[in-house]
C-alpha cells in the first residue's frame, strides 16, 4: 500500500476525507539534519536523560532523593513524603500535567511530541546509535537491499545488541524509581532479584527496545492517542510547521546561479530533503498532516538548502495560519500568541499549580485516625465517671523522630486518662489506645461529638479529629 498524502484543511489543518489508518509497507530512513531545531532536540535528549537516570542515583538524607516505595506505601521526592492519603496531590499533579500540554499545544502545536515525548528521545539516541554502527542514511538503505553478508551480520549484530543493553538500561532505572537502586543493583551482581523485579525491568526494557528500535514513526501516527484529538486544540493562531506555498510555488531543480523570475520558479527546489529528514516520512508541502509531530527537521534542512541558494530563509517555518494568509510578520504573529484562549488556559495552570504549591507548604507534617475500640464502647467507672476507650493511629510524615501530645475537647469535664504522649519513630506510624472519661453526670445519656486535638511537641503542627463519646442509658 502506497503512502497517502494528507491535504489541509482551512479551519484544523486536518483532511475531511477517510485517510487508510493502515502502516505504510515503505521503510524510513531519516537523514541527519543540523540546525535550531536539531539543537534544541538534542538539547532535550540530554537534559530528559540526565534527569531520569540521574534521579535515582541522588541521595537525601539516608535515603534515595526520589523514590516510590510501593511496599511501605511512602513516596518520597526530595525533602517531601506523601502517604496514600496524599493522593489529592496526584490528581493535582496530573491535571498540571494536562493542562500544561493543552496550553503548549494551543501556542505552538506539538511540542512535546517533537523535543521530549520518550518516544521522540529514545527514537533520537536509537538512530544516533544505528548511524554510528551503519552509516549514514545512504549506507544504510544501500546495505539493507544487499544480500546478507558478515559486514551486514556483524554491524546489525552489533547495532541490536547496543539497543538491547540501552532498553534494559533503561528498564533497569524505571524499577529503581520504586526499588531503591544501590539495593536493585546489588541484588542483579547477586541474582537476586524479585520476580517482579525481573519482570518490570524485562517489560520495560523491551518496550523501550522495541518502541524505539522498530516500531518508530508507527507509534506516532497509529498508535499514540495524542495525534488523534491534537486538532481540537489547535486554531488559526497555534504555531505549526507551515510550507510557504505562495513563495515555493511552482517548485523545480535549477543551478545555483539560475534566475529563479526567468524560469517562472518558486523558491523550492523540489530536493526532497525536507521529506528525508522526516522522522514520520510525510512532505509538509502538501500541508500540515496529523502525522507531523512538529520537530523541526523539515524548517533545518530547508533553511541549509535555502541558504545555499542566496534565498531568504523561511521557505519551511514555524507560523500560523492567520500568518501565512494575511501575510503577517513574525512580530505580529508573536503577538497573536497571548489571545484569549490561551490566556485562560495559563491563568487556570497557574492558579491550580499556585494552590498545590501552597498546599504542599502548609500541609501539617503528619497524620491521625481515631477509631473507637470496638471491644470497649463506654463503661461506667467505681466514682461514677464514664470512660470510652479509643484507638489513636498517628504517621509520622517526616524523617525525624516526634512526639505528640493528645488532649480532648468538645463537652465538659472531659479528660484524657491514659498517657497522652506518644513517640512515634521517623516515618513510621504507631497506635495508640486512648482512654477518655467525663465527670459523673455531666452528660445526658446518648452519643456526643468531641473532638481529639493533637498536636506536635517537636515541629510545628496541629490536628483536630471528631469523634463520638457514648454514655449509656
Amino acid at each position: 500500500m502506497t503512502r497517502k498524502v494528507i491535504p489541509i484543511v482551512p479551519q484544523t489543518g486536518y483532511v475531511p476525507n477517510p485517510v487508510s489508518r493502515f502502516a505504510s509497507n515503505q521503510d524510513i530512513y531519516p537523514r541527519s539534519v543540523s540546525g535550531l531545531f536539531a539543537n534544541w532536540r538534542i538539547a532535550m535528549v540530554y537534559v530528559t536523560q540526565l534527569v531520569f537516570y540521574g534521579l535515582p542515583w541522588l541521595e537525601w538524607g539516608q535515603r534515595q532523593a526520589v523514590l516510590f516505595d510501593l511496599g511501605a506505601r511512602r513516596f518520597y521526592i526530595f525533602g517531601l513524603m506523601l502517604y496514600p492519603q496524599d493522593f489529592i496531590y496526584l490528581a493535582g499533579f496530573l491535571v498540571i500535567a494536562a493542562l500544561a500540554l493543552f496550553l503548549f499545544t494551543t501556542v505552538a502545536g506539538r511540542l512535546w511530541c517533537g523535543y521530549t515525548c520518550p518516544q521522540t528521545v529514545y527514537t533520537e539516541i536509537f538512530l544516533w546509535i544505528e548511524k554510528k554502527l551503519e552509516g549514514d542514511r545512504s549506507a544504510r538503505m544501500r546495505r539493507d537491499a544487499q544480500p546478507l553478508s558478515i559486514d551486514k551480520v556483524g554491524r546489525k549484530t552489533a547495532k541490536y545488541g547496543v539497543w538491547l543493553a540501552v532498553g534494559l538500561w533503561t528498564g533497569f532505572t524505571f524499577v529503581g524509581y520504586f526499588t531503591p537502586i544501590k539495593e536493585l543493583g546489588t541484588e542483579f551482581l547477586q541474582m537476586s532479584m524479585s520476580s517482579w523485579e525481573i519482570f518490570w525491568t524485562l517489560f520495560y526494557g523491551m518496550a523501550t527496545y522495541g518502541n524505539a528500535g522498530f516500531m518508530r514513526e508507527l507509534m506516532c501516527k497509529h498508535i499514540c492517542p495524542y495525534a488523534q484529538f491534537q486538532s481540537v486544540m489547535f486554531d488559526k493562531d497555534t504555531l505549526i510547521v507551515t510550507y510557504d506555498t505562495e513563495r515555493g510555488e511552482p517548485r523545480g531543480a535549477r543551478s545555483r546561479k539560475a534566475d529563479a523570475s526567468i524560469l517562472n520558479l518558486g523558491s523550492c527546489v523540489d530536493c526532497s530533503l525536507c521529506v528525508q529528514v522526516c522522522p514520520t516520512g510525510i512532505d509538509i508541502r502538501h500541508g500540515l498532516q496529523h502525522d507531523c509531530i512538529g520537530c523541526g527537521a523539515c524548517v533545518d534542512v530547508c533553511d541549509t538548502v535555502m541558504d545555499k541558494l542566496g534565498y531568504a530563509r523561511g521557505l519551511i517555518k514555524y507560523s500560523t495560519e492567520n500568518a501565512m494568509t494575511q501575510g503577517w510578520t513574525q512580530a505580529q504573529t508573536l503577538r497573536q500568541v497571548l489571545r484569549p484562549r490561551v490566556l485562560i488556559y495559563a491563568a487556570v495552570l497557574s492558579a491550580i499549580v499556585l494552590a498545590t504549591v501552597l498546599s504542599l507548604m502548609m500541609r501539617t507534617p503528619f497524620k491521625v485516625n481515631v477509631m473507637r475500640d470496638r471491644g470497649v464502647m463506654a463503661r461506667e467507672m467505681q466514682d461514677g465517671s464514664i470512660e470510652n476507650v479509643y484507638r489513636i493511629q498517628v504517621m509520622n510524615a517526616t524523617e525525624s523522630p516526634q512526639r505528640y501530645k493528645i488532649t480532648v475537647s468538645g463537652q465538659p469535664g472531659l479528660l484524657v486518662t491514659s498517657d497522652n504522649v506518644v513517640s512515634v519513630p521517623s516515618s513510621q506510624e504507631q497506635g495508640v489506645p486512648v482512654r477518655v472519661q467525663a465527670p459523673p453526670n455531666a452528660m445526658a445519656p446518648g452519643s456526643h461529638a468531641i473532638q481529639f486535638e493533637i498536636d506536635s511537641l517537636d515541629s510545628p503542627g496541629h490536628l483536630r479529629e471528631k469523634s463520638a463519646f457514648l454514655v449509656p442509658r
